[in-house]
């Protein structure tokens, strides 16, 4: 597979999606609920909208994506350019979807947190490992590889806390 080194340009779409799927929507919902409800402010609060939204909203889009669009991934993120790897590339597409679609579920089956927690924790933590470990290609990596450990260490937390 011949590596696209053409440059090193951040995909201003993908910053901006991933940070709004990890970091905004899941704060807004927390403070929504809290002030609509009065609910406690608690880590498990935000651990509820946190897989929501970090992991169901962003794996099920993402899932989406890899499968409508797989040269995305393999361009964008780990910069691919042989259509060999698009089939490969469709097939995490079909996982992602998979993870958030249970996620997604979560929000309204809060039974089902701390296997989204354990199972996507895990994803996420060998995945940002995965880019870690080898040259990161770009910014677009770079910016996958932090995003990953971050929600690796959110969701670690909420399933130790939960277990």
């Amino acid at each position: 597979m011949k590596i696209n080194s053409t440059d090193d340009k951040p995909n201003i779409f993908y910053i901006s999606s991933v940070t709004t799927l990890t970091f905004i929507l899941p704060t807004v919902g927390f403070l929504v609920e809290y002030f609509t409800t009065g609910t406690t402010l608690t880590f498990d609060l935000f651990g509820k909208w946190f897989i929501f939204s970090a992991v169901g909203l962003r794996l099920f889009l993402a899932g989406i994506k890899q499968v409508i669009n797989p040269e995305f991934t393999a361009k964008q993120i780990f910069h691919l350019d042989s259509a060999e790897s698009f089939p490969i590339l469709r097939e995490l597409g079909f996982a992602n979807f998979c993870f958030g679609l249970t996620a997604i579920v979560s929000l309204f089956k809060p039974e089902w947190r701390i296997v989204c927690a354990f199972a996507s924790g895990l994803y996420f933590g060998i995945a940002g490992m995965q880019h870690g470990f080898k040259k990161t290609a770009g910014i677009n990596e770079k910016f996958a590889l932090w995003t990953d450990l971050i929600i690796f260490i959110v969701l670690l937390t909420l399933f130790i806390k939960s277990a």
